[in-house]
């Protein structure tokens, strides 16, 4: 018969940035008695974590994964559920140490089916303000996208800055609109007075 592989437990200890300290996680993780810890030093909002590859890389079926707490693990509650279900399909279970979570256990495995089911409320809600919110606008006149400029807005804006001696930033400023919006206005006036003239000279 084959060896049957031993299962370890493999510790992930994170801080976010190059400055802070792992001292305490990796301490905790020794104390769980992990038999090896990958470390990254990185915000858990990026997706390119050196030592989270490699622990991947590392562990196998039946090996635990040990964190502090869930936190250093995870990127959000919907990250933290995708990566229980891959290690569901890998045969590894997950520890936490603060939250006493371990998957290994039916009040672990209870605790991850909670979560997932309030992430899943999460979305629906989401969804149900987004699709509400729609349906106001649009029951309004309005389809959506940024609110245009109002036109007499507009106007003072022009008249302001051909007839005073106020810069175009301080035109802006008085009238509170942005310098495109000032000077695609402009070009626009322009364009619509020349094709004005045009009109009164052929006709005559």
């Amino acid at each position: 018969m084959p060896p049957i592989p031993c299962a370890y437990k493999v510790g992930y200890a994170r801080v976010s940035s190059p400055d802070q300290k792992l001292d305490a996680q990796l301490d905790a993780l020794n104390q769980a008695e992990c038999h090896k810890v990958f470390s990254d030093r990185v915000s858990g909002m990026k997706a390119d974590r050196p030592g989270w590859t490699q622990l991947m890389t590392h562990v196998r079926s039946g090996d635990t994964v040990v964190v502090t707490e869930l936190s250093r693990l995870s990127r959000s509650l919907l990250h933290l559920l995708e990566v229980v279900k891959e290690f569901e399909q890998r045969g590894i279970e997950l520890m936490s140490l603060r939250e006493n979570l371990n998957t290994s256990t039916a009040t672990g495995r209870c605790f991850l089916a909670m979560m997932g089911a309030i992430a899943q409320m999460e979305r629906e809600l989401k969804a149900e303000r987004t699709a509400a919110g729609r349906a106001a606008a649009k029951a309004r006149g309005r389809t959506g996208g940024r609110p245009r400029t109002a036109r007499d807005k507009l106007e003072q804006a022009r008249i302001l800055y051909l007839h005073s001696d106020k810069t175009a930033a301080e035109v802006c400023h008085t009238v509170g609109i942005g310098r495109r919006t000032l000077f695609s206005y402009l070009a626009t006036y322009k364009a619509s007075s020349t094709g004005s003239s045009h009109t009164m000279v052929s006709s005559s």
